[in-house]
């Protein structure tokens, strides 16, 4: 027989440092044992099952007949006509072919097991093979390797499933193709080329944060997706930073990103005691330095949300001043008086002001100053 004792502390380890459950192994142990039994001695239609003692180290093999009777079988049933039937289940509500492999009469079952009933399981010992031990081992193994790997597999799963949506840190192991791989330690994440932050290198070996954002099971495994330019990574990153924001008092209600360059959030507060923008500016601005250097420098406007649509514009087009904002509701189009040497402020460079204004709020946005001057750009629209 095969020497399972050895696979005792192979387990314990599994278990403690992989997380790996001890019963999914152990029922991989003995389902590559049954099959190996069963390939080299079972007969057709059999069902046979193995049962590992972990504390010993031995294992038994069975056979297992399911009770039927007359009423289930169909009328012309040759038991020399046996199906092959390897599912363990019950019979089936159809009529079947008796197969005596497959199958015991109620009446002979009663003999066995006292109160047996239809569709009971009635076992029977087999004899253990002294050749046994060879080709069994190399199928159990092959199918162990498998079964551990399904379950590694599982347990990397439910573990990040859970994270989907947080903030993880890894360290780099490798950068092909502009994207970036980042080993998590039980398995490893991509960061790809379009979710980094423009400008940004990466070394191999540095340690990195970023918003995950996709756990997706695959036949090749797990795949995680990372982002450093997603909006949420701003948010996940107040939310370390600011009590107040990880509590759920301070709410970030909208967000314009930017990534690299700049990015807009709009904040409200559940108490009217706490002020939003404050906390999450911090004290010195402490708080936003410090989100502003894991984003390599990227400016942060921080602006009170409100419900009121013209209030909530002027906010967002901070920090220019603003005279008069006509609103056509039907549309969501807003024009935006502001005064002359505030004009290129409201715009921005390249339009960046005005735009991530429009995203922030979701109003279309066209700026004009006292002379009639527009930005030059009436399709400053908001992104979903």
């Amino acid at each position: 027989m095969i020497d399972l004792k050895t696979m005792k502390s192979a387990l314990d380890q599994l278990e403690e440092e992989r997380g790996i459950d001890r019963a999914k192994v152990i029922g991989a142990i003995e389902d590559a044992l049954t099959a190996a039994y069963k390939k080299d001695y079972g007969k057709r239609g059999q069902i046979i099952r193995a049962r590992f003692d972990l504390d010993t180290g031995q294992v038994e093999f069975m056979q297992v007949k399911i009770v039927v009777d007359e009423s289930m079988l169909k009328s012309d049933s040759p038991s020399a006509a046996a199906e092959d039937a390897d599912a363990e289940s019950a019979v089936a509500d159809e009529k079947i072919v008796f197969n005596e492999e497959h199958h015991i009469m109620l009446s002979d079952a009663r003999k066995i097991k006292n109160g047996a009933q239809i569709k009971d399981e009635i076992v029977f010992p087999l004899e253990a093979k002294g050749d046994y031990g060879r080709i069994a081992a190399q199928t159990a193994k092959q199918v162990i390797v498998q079964r551990l790997r399904e379950a590694e597999k599982q347990s990397v799963m439910h573990e990040y499933a859970g994270k989907q949506g947080e903030i993880i840190t890894g360290k780099v192991q490798k950068i092909e193709r502009g994207n970036v791989f980042v080993d998590l330690g039980r398995t490893t994440a991509i960061l790809p080329y379009e979710e980094q932050i423009p400008g940004e290198y990466y070394r191999q070996g540095e340690r990195l944060r970023a918003y995950l954002y996709s756990v997706e099971e695959t036949p090749r495994g797990i795949n995680l997706r990372l982002s450093r330019s997603h909006p949420k990574f701003v948010e996940k990153l107040f939310a370390i930073e600011a009590p107040e924001v990880a509590s759920g008092v301070v709410e970030l209600r909208a967000i314009a990103r930017e990534a690299g360059s700049r990015s807009k959030i709009a904040v409200t507060s559940s108490e009217a005691k706490i002020d939003p923008v404050g906390s999450c500016v911090g004290q010195r601005g402490v708080r936003v330095n410090t989100v502003i250097n894991e984003l390599s420098g990227e400016k942060i406007d921080i602006i009170e949300w409100t419900s009121d649509p013209a209030k909530f514009i002027a906010n967002a087009l901070l920090p220019a001043k603003t005279e008069k904002i006509d609103l056509r509701d039907e549309t969501k189009e807003a024009k935006v008086a502001v005064p002359a040497d505030q004009f290129s402020l409201a715009v921005g460079k390249g339009g960046q002001n005005v735009r991530l204004a429009a995203k922030l709020t979701g109003w279309k946005i066209d700026i004009v100053s006292p002379q009639g001057e527009n930005s030059g750009e009436t399709n400053h629209e908001p992104v979903a």
